[in-house]
């Protein structure tokens, strides 16, 4: 019995985290595409910063809609319908000509994405015991680097040889995986089992009880450490190309250094689903949170490549370690009927920072402002997201759901 319980929390988590891995490829695959764009549409670094922020608009979006929706038909519903959205827009995105219709399809594919990650988070949260549910989520978010990894090597290989337009193709053929996903994943026991009562419960209800007094304290920490970190990760790495050549590297030269960093990303997440059940929740966020602003610092004012490459390394490493944490963290903090509902305005909050960090990034550079102050700025807004964790997040290791 026990064996065959092993077997279906391999399953579940190998077929969320396709799906988790998907989203990094369509994320990952943009920061290169956005190089790309510059070159061949001639655009300006405020046009390359709204690119990466109406991407993040429909996250916001997405993230509080499909939320709200996924705890009232479910998660495994919800899973499917995201992941069926950010992937045939990928696709015809390959096809526009101008960079409005562009936006627009990137608005779509946005809410897709950010609606699809927090649910797939609680799904994988619900459906696994306390003792490992810090790892296993995790290890979930770790398929994130091999959607980046796969990213880099598609835009390194392919954007160079046959353009852009091929690699979002690419990108569209998790479209067909989510038909697969249809019959072979099992929603969450759960949510199945939560008194019908309570999922009729409104949605305006919901959000009401997000902030009441039982969860007002963690529900301030997370969108404040929602906001820092989606605000300095989407400000940074979709940039991370594009910076390299404002640094004096060619095209194919960035995306062959970004692939190098990319590979920290993988020993970042197992590090981190080791020390999750063993330290705490708490500490792995905030060692992860600090070794990042430190990185952001010290890619910023690298001069040199081997100092680049190595900090970059860092950045990539203590950053995603960070995220692997971040969201086996925020569905810990609420009851079953609002778990989709909190986790998902948490992560919308959260977006709105994702809007506003490369828009900034494009708007200084446009101005000339120095990249090491632009990503002093990063750093400074990491440091704030684990001051948050400190003094006002609560341990929830090995916490049973309710």
């Amino acid at each position: 019995m026990k064996k065959t319980k092993e077997i279906s929390r391999r399953k579940l988590l190998g077929i969320a985290g396709l799906g988790w891995m998907f989203d990094a490829l369509d994320v990952g695959i943009l920061s290169f595409v956005i190089a790309a764009l510059q070159k061949d549409w001639n655009l300006s670094t405020a046009q390359m910063g709204w690119i990466g922020s109406m991407n993040s608009i429909g996250m916001a979006v997405g993230a509080f809609v499909f939320g709200l929706m996924a705890d009232r038909v479910g998660r495994k519903n919800v899973f499917i319908i995201t992941l069926l959205l950010f992937s045939v827009g990928s696709g015809l995105s390959a096809f526009v000509t101008s960079l409005t219709l562009f936006l627009i399809l990137r608005f779509f594919i946005g809410m897709g994405l950010g609606g699809e990650l927090p649910v797939a988070s609680t799904l994988v949260s619900e459906s696994v015991p306390a003792h490992e549910r810090g790892k296993v989520v995790v290890l979930l978010e770790s398929f994130w680097a091999g959607g980046w990894l796969l990213a880099a090597l598609i835009s390194y290989f392919v954007i160079p040889n046959f353009g852009w337009q091929a690699a979002l193709i690419l990108t569209a053929i998790p479209a067909f995986y989510a038909l697969y996903l249809r019959l072979n994943l099992p929603d969450s026991p759960r949510f199945q089992a939560m008194n019908v009562s309570k999922q009729k419960e409104s949605s305006v209800k919901k959000i009401a009880r997000v902030w009441t007094k039982p969860y007002v304290k963690q529900t301030t920490m997370l969108w404040i450490l929602w906001f820092c970190v989606v605000f300095s990760y989407y400000g940074m790495f979709l940039w991370l190309p594009s910076v390299m050549i404002m640094k004096g590297f060619s095209l194919i030269q960035s995306f062959q250094y970004v692939l190098i960093m990319t590979l920290a990303q993988l020993p970042g997440y197992f590090v981190a689903a080791y020390l999750i059940e063993r330290t705490g929740r708490k500490f792995v966020l905030i060692t992860f949170l600090i070794g990042t602003a430190v990185s952001a610092y010290f890619f910023g004012n690298a001069e040199t490549l081997p100092l680049l490459l190595t900090s970059g390394i860092f950045l990539s490493f203590f950053n995603l370690g960070a995220w692997g944490a971040l969201y086996a963290y925020s569905p810990e903090h609420y009851p079953t009927e609002i778990r989709g509902t909190g986790t998902g305005l948490a992560a919308a909050f959260g977006r709105v920072g994702g809007i506003l960090g490369p828009l900034l990034v494009g708007y200084l550079v446009a101005a000339k402002v120095p990249l090491d102050t632009i990503f002093l700025i990063f750093a400074v807004s990491i440091i704030i997201g684990a001051l948050a964790v400190l003094f006002l997040g609560e341990e929830t290791k090995k916490k049973e759901l309710v």
